[in-house]
């Protein structure tokens, strides 16, 4: 049911709006992230530390203090088994309107002295509150109770139409619950073994809806066929003899499944995975050059003009033997309209490019391959519209968040997969210090001496600009305050507001060593290659995800000197610093990547999963294995069983969303 059929207050209308539900499915989808199980405390078990749980009586009316702008904190006392405590809650102003005498249920930690820091509240009997309670993730100026009473006014106006669509073969074969039962004990436990019952068949429903979405889509790109691409061996030996190293093992892997796919009649789609500075690039360029000796174009996207033009400059100084012409296209670029005039009529067989390439007046004589580089920057849109400028062009997603490959053929089933994991011959790794304080003041004498010694730095801020909003140290105040800390070494300011000239005028005196410290924010974070650089300091280390400060720390590991990464930051929660510390262990970025899939789940850190794949919201990767074999083998099952009407009928249904979800 859609929003507007629901005939919502305006406050749980705007609501909706702020944690983007758009139907009655969305609002029943939005399950609780933790229940707590509340049992009455008695007075004399009431431990320093611990949660408390009982029913009390008002005894005073309760003042509320403001602080620190929209905080607050309201005082009262209450009367409990023949005791005055006094209760502290933060954050819950309205509690001042509370009358004297009146019966609450107070939830909280016991602070000793009778005296309570309240987590909450209710103007209700304890036996009303009691049992399992549900908590949802909140967002600034909605508060639980609001959640759940939309929760519960959806699920008593939709309960006619929440019927089971998954097979009820697959439901007895396997004992599970049906849906409208399901989301009812999610939302409204009344005791754990019903509310186990119902977290195993949501979390069986989103894996079987993923595979059998996985193999609509997969079905829908290999099913793709073309001409296949013929071009010498001998003469892809002969580019290969030309680069300046030796392709290891994993790479040569990943060309020969290449120029497999290249000269198949199926069209690639391949996703190329690999460790920061394993040598992607090296085999985009073999894959490019193959594809130009067939006689077709080719094109390079990259998400940064910066990462842009310095992959021009490469492949410029690796094809310079060759007769293959190389061309670079970003928004404002001089030469556009050229370019664009060029690639229409052949005169051009690689460009390299930024979102332009997606422009509706770029054509191509004769596009034959695409390769996204870091492709989990570009949308699925982004990527279509590029591919679709050719006759079944063969596509390459190249990412450098790298997860071992059982997992990504869960995640990435659609695609074939190529994995580099070995590194070349002379790369160093990568020494990483975490710092518990947000300042360099205990370690500026070693940046120093890495400085006295010929080396350069990375300065890396979360924010561009100081703001009220975002708290944390800006590259611009950064900049300007260790002009003087850092003296006489010359400083430069990269981010992303700056004009194209700006950023390039800025790398180039980085790269030539003209500037020795580079303060700036993540645009780094993609493909800068100073080998010069070998050490970064990382601001505010806890706003940033374990695979993008692997990212950023790969831009110190491009030569053959071992780099220092320093992690700053003044948070103390002891789960941030137990996550930070990962990166002081290993250089691992499969490892890395793993440990970031755990903590915030594949599409924050993927962000590259075929569009039309259902979410995973209870599904966990790691820990869920049970249902998800149990889930992939149902999938095998009805895909092969579609002369079923139950079958087919949701097969169909999951279908069409993939479909619909891949298009919009």
């Amino acid at each position: 049911m859609e929003i507007k059929d629901l005939k919502l207050t305006d406050k749980r209308q705007e609501i909706c709006n702020r944690l983007s539900l758009e139907n009655s499915k969305d609002i029943l989808s939005y399950y609780p992230y933790k229940y707590e199980e509340y049992n009455i405390t008695h007075y004399s078990d009431f431990v320093v530390g611990e949660q408390v749980f009982f029913e009390a009586e008002l005894l005073n009316s309760p003042s509320t203090f403001r602080y620190a702008g929209k905080r607050s904190i309201t005082r009262f006392k209450v009367l409990y088994e023949e005791e005055e405590i006094s209760i502290s809650i933060f954050n819950r102003p309205w509690a001042r309107n509370l009358g004297v005498n009146t019966k609450l249920t107070i939830i909280g930690k016991y602070d000793g002295n009778n005296r309570v820091t309240a987590t909450n509240y209710y103007a209700k009997s304890a036996s009303e509150v009691g049992g399992i309670v549900p908590y949802y993730s909140l967002k600034d100026g909605i508060n639980q109770n609001e959640i759940k009473k939309l929760i519960e006014f959806t699920y008593n106006k939709c309960e006619s139409e929440l019927i089971d669509e998954v097979p009820k073969e697959f439901l007895n074969k396997h004992n599970l619950i049906d849906y409208k039962e399901a989301i009812n004990n999610i939302h409204f436990p009344v005791d754990k073994t019903m509310l186990m019952k119902s977290l195993s068949r949501l979390k069986y429903e989103e894996f079987l809806r993923f595979y059998l979405a996985l193999n609509y889509l997969k079905g829908s790109t290999t099913s793709e066929t073309k001409k296949e691409k013929v071009f010498s061996i001998k003469d892809i030996n002969a580019f290969i003899d030309l680069l300046p190293y030796e392709l290891t093992k994993d790479q040569a892997e990943a060309k020969d499944e290449i120029l497999k796919d290249l000269k198949s009649k199926n069209t690639m789609y391949r996703l190329v995975q690999g460790e920061v500075g394993s040598g992607k690039t090296a085999i985009a360029m073999i894959g490019m050059y193959a594809n130009y000796l067939a006689g077709y174009q080719s094109a390079l996207m990259a998400p940064t003009e910066i990462l842009a033009k310095q992959h021009y400059d490469s492949f410029l100084s690796q094809f310079e033997n060759t007769n293959c012409r190389i061309a670079l296209l970003y928004s404002g670029s001089e030469d556009s309209k050229e370019v664009k005039e060029k690639l229409k009529n052949g005169e051009i067989d690689i460009v390299i490019g930024t979102h332009a390439l997606f422009q509706e007046d770029v054509e191509f004589k004769n596009l034959g391959l695409v390769i996204a580089d870091e492709q989990h920057r570009f949308g699925v849109k982004q990527r279509r519209a590029l591919k679709e400028k050719g006759d079944n062009v063969d596509f390459i997603l190249m990412s450098a968040t790298p997860i071992p490959r059982t997992l990504a053929s869960s995640l990435y089933g659609d695609m074939d997969i190529s994995t580099i994991e070995t590194m070349p011959v002379g790369r160093k790794g990568c020494v990483t210090k975490l710092i518990n304080k947000n300042s360099i003041v205990d370690v500026i004498d070693e940046l120093k001496a890495k400085l006295d010694e010929g080396r350069q730095i990375y300065i890396i801020a979360a924010a561009i600009e100081a703001s009220d909003n975002y708290k944390a140290k800006d590259a611009s105040g950064l900049y300007n305050s260790l002009i003087d800390a850092l003296a006489p070494y010359k400083l430069g300011l990269l981010h992303g507001r700056l004009s194209s000239e700006e950023k390039d005028d800025v790398m180039a005196k980085f790269n030539e060593n003209k500037i020795q410290v580079l303060v700036s924010t993540t645009v780094v974070e993609v493909g800068v290659n100073v080998k010069n650089a070998t050490c970064m300091v990382i601001y505010d280390a806890d706003k940033f995800g374990l695979s993008q400060l692997h990212q950023l720390r790969g831009r110190i590991q491009r030569g053959n000197h071992e780099g220092t990464c320093y992690l700053l930051t003044a948070n103390k929660d002891q789960d941030v610093l137990k996550r930070l510390s990962v990166l002081t262990k290993t250089n691992n970025g499969f490892e890395i990547s793993m440990e970031d899939l755990k903590l915030r789940g594949p599409g924050d850190i993927l962000g590259t999963r075929q569009s039309g794949l259902p979410a995973f919201i209870l599904g966990n990767l790691f820990s869920d294995s049970k249902f998800i074999e149990a889930a992939r083998d149902d999938a095998k099952t009805i895909v092969n069983e579609l002369n079923k009407p139950e079958n087919a009928v949701f097969y169909d249904k999951i279908a069409s969303e993939a479909k619909k979800k891949a298009i919009d």
